[in-house]
């Protein structure tokens, strides 16, 4: 699910831009000022900012991420129509929209964005992990570095990934993965877990990619 940062201080039009997006299908974190955007970029794939906010415009925190994520797409909105405005948006930010617009618009326009970022829906984030999810390539954002997983290791959390917030047994997992049935006892899941977890967990110890579901099984949450 593409996961969208909205920064907008009035309530009616945030309200109405953020149930709107949600009923299209996209995650929405709205913030009311951009006092707290660090905590967010790396769990969404494109910002929508209003230009007017308290504090900070949005011209100055749209800078700030541009600074910190080039590849982090933007969209402004304003209803400051003057073309200075538009040019200084455009400077930084990857696209401009002047109010009052109509939905389908912003949403085309946010399409536009993720295909030209290549931020859609074959782009997984799963806390610090960026998975794409066509060749199931494993980036770790804290360092950006790629993980590499052994040929079942792949198998097995592709199968997590298919299966992306649905409690798993073992015999469903050893069967999808390995083909076989399940032998009560039989260690070789619960092994090839603990070390898919020691190359994606930041704790193995303590896990929060690979759930353990006591009793059942093991999931992966988005």
């Amino acid at each position: 699910m593409v996961h969208i940062l909205y920064i907008e201080d009035e309530i009616e039009i945030g309200s109405w831009i953020a149930n709107d997006l949600k009923e299209r299908g996209y995650k929405v974190t709205w913030l009311e000022s951009g006092n707290e955007i660090e905590k967010y970029l790396s769990s969404t794939d494109i910002g929508i900012l209003d230009v007017m906010l308290p504090g900070l415009d949005g011209f100055s925190i749209g800078r700030r991420i541009k600074k910190e994520d080039s590849n982090f797409p933007i969209l402004m909105l304003s209803a400051r129509t003057a073309i200075e405005d538009k040019i200084e948006g455009l400077s930084f930010a990857d696209d401009y929209l002047t109010k009052p617009f109509h939905p389908d618009e912003l949403a085309a326009r946010i399409e536009v964005l993720l295909r030209r970022f290549q931020k859609s829906e074959d782009i997984l984030k799963i806390g610090h992990l960026k998975i794409y999810t066509k060749d199931l390539q494993i980036i770790n954002q804290k360092n950006n570095e790629e993980i590499q997983l052994t040929g079942k290791q792949y198998y097995l959390f592709q199968y997590f990934i298919r299966h992306l917030n649905q409690i798993l047994t073992k015999e469903q997992l050893y069967e999808g993965v390995w083909g076989e049935s399940y032998i009560e006892g039989d260690k070789t899941l619960m092994v090839h877990i603990r070390y898919l977890r020691e190359k994606i967990e930041e704790n193995p110890a303590k896990p929060t990619i690979i759930e353990t579901i006591r009793g059942i099984g093991y999931r992966v949450k988005q």
